[in-house]
């Protein structure tokens, strides 16, 4: 089940990442601006290409989970890499704070129930990941989900990280054998460009409806969320569901960097149009005839 692409990129799978050895900037030798919008182009044409056959071949769906900080470029990064994606064989959806309905279920359940159907790209704008990320770095939220516990949820000991760990972990091994191909992107952006996109969003009126104060607020739990999204990204980056961490302080080598990727894991389906059953080509060959005489 080992089909991952190669990436400089790609979070190993033995444990031993380390986020502060991942640059959130593009390397020297990568393409200018020119470049970077004709390889897009060219990614996001192939990806056309690829989905409609995947549709058609209807034996693998595609999950594409993408995690960040806020003002990361997420949005930005879905669109433009998935503009030329026929909408009717692609699914996005964004995960916010959970309903009561959703609270009342376990924390995989509101993911689940959005899982892409074969021949479909689905796309999850944040995820169950949550549940490792910001719950972790808030874990006062806990007290919503009613876990059968000790009171103060997290008690000397309490393995409840490992424990999502685990279940995360069986959820994408069972998806992986049953025909979901799961890539997920850890869109990574640094502390200084966070505090540059929100001001852009301050001072462009056009922006404005971005801005959260809450966001804000969240930066003074900057290291907390690093160690949360290192620990998630060690514990579930697997062979059948990779985790890459783009660099994500310039917008147009992200989304390049996230095309090729979902591009390159697509060709090794080795995909195809279904073949046509030789009663059916004789029955087409009869309309064909049928309707060129009606000519």
């Amino acid at each position: 089940m080992n089909d991952s692409v190669e990436s400089p990129y790609r979070v190993p799978f033995d444990g031993s990442f380390e986020l502060d050895r991942y640059s959130t900037r593009p390397p020297p030798d990568a393409p200018d601006r020119k470049g970077l919008k004709a390889g897009l182009t060219e990614a996001v044409d192939e990806l056309a290409d690829l989905q409609r056959i995947l549709y058609a071949h209807n034996h693998h769906a595609v999950l594409l989970v993408f995690q960040a900080m806020d003002a990361a470029g997420k949005d930005g990064t879905i669109r433009h890499v998935l503009s030329g994606v026929n909408p009717t064989g692609c699914q996005v959806f964004s995960f916010k704070v959970p309903s009561a309905e959703e609270l009342d279920h376990d924390f995989l359940w509101r993911t689940a129930r959005s899982l892409p159907e074969r021949g479909r790209i689905g796309v999850f704008n944040r995820s169950y990941y949550e549940e490792v990320l910001v719950v972790r770095v808030h874990p006062e939220y806990l007290r919503a989900q009613r876990l059968r516990r000790a009171p103060d949820l997290l008690a000397e000991g309490d393995r409840l990280w490992e424990e999502r760990f685990d279940s995360i972990r069986d959820h994408e091994k069972h998806l992986a054998r049953n025909g979901t191909v799961i890539l997920k992107f850890f869109l990574n952006v640094s502390r200084e460009e966070q505090r540059l996109r929100f001001l852009s969003r301050l001072d462009e009126p056009e922006k404005n409806w971005k801005f959260s104060v809450a966001d804000v607020e969240e930066r003074g739990h900057w290291d907390s969320y690093m160690h949360a999204y290192q620990e998630a990204l060690r514990e579930t980056s697997r062979p059948w569901a990779p985790w890459y961490a783009i660099p994500a302080d310039d917008k147009p080598f992200m989304r390049l960097s996230v095309a090729r990727i979902v591009v390159e894991r697509l060709r090794r389906l080795d995909l195809r149009y279904p073949a046509v059953a030789p009663d059916d080509r004789a029955r087409f060959d009869q309309m064909q005839r049928l309707l060129e005489a009606e000519g």
